[in-house]
């Protein structure tokens, strides 16, 4: 279905869905830290030197936002999505380095109609975020609501 546009009904309890990858550059990384996240371990590598990790590490939001965009890239700008009501379980495994290439895989956890609106219905995904060396960097639970086929 390459060329179609996924509906509530495409989304089947254990559906995998690739989100692609994305590489992780310095000056992105401090720029978005020194506007969002200003910790010194996010946006000065001296500080960064002396704190838990011995470098420079990628803000967990910043993490969040990557996934976003592969998110946005790999699915839902070619969905019918409506609107996500959040996301939970957030989880920051393992830091982020200027370098990594995250990946990402959205699994499709559940997929139940809307008892209160007929034209659409809610799935929910466990999402792995990986980096280039297959470790887990973050986890998190997406939930979306999607149209119905012809609503």
């Amino acid at each position: 279905m390459p060329n179609e546009i996924m509906t509530f009904e495409d989304f089947a309890p254990g559906l995998e869905i690739d989100l692609g990858s994305y590489p992780v550059h310095m000056s992105e990384m401090i720029e978005f830290a020194k506007k969002y996240d200003p910790q010194p371990f996010h946006t000065d590598a001296s500080a960064a030197s002396t704190s838990h990790v011995g470098e420079l590490i990628a803000s967990g939001w910043f993490t969040m936002s990557i996934f976003m965009r592969l998110q946005c890239d790999g699915l839902l700008n070619k969905s019918s999505i409506i609107v996500s009501p959040g996301v939970d379980n957030i989880r920051w495994l393992k830091p982020v380095f200027a370098g990594d290439v995250l990946s990402a895989i959205s699994r499709v956890a559940g997929a139940r109609l809307s008892q209160s609106k007929p034209d659409r219905g809610i799935v929910t995904s466990d999402v792995v975020i990986d980096n280039q060396q297959s470790q887990t960097v973050a986890t998190l639970t997406t939930i979306a609501l999607f149209k119905l086929r012809g609503m």
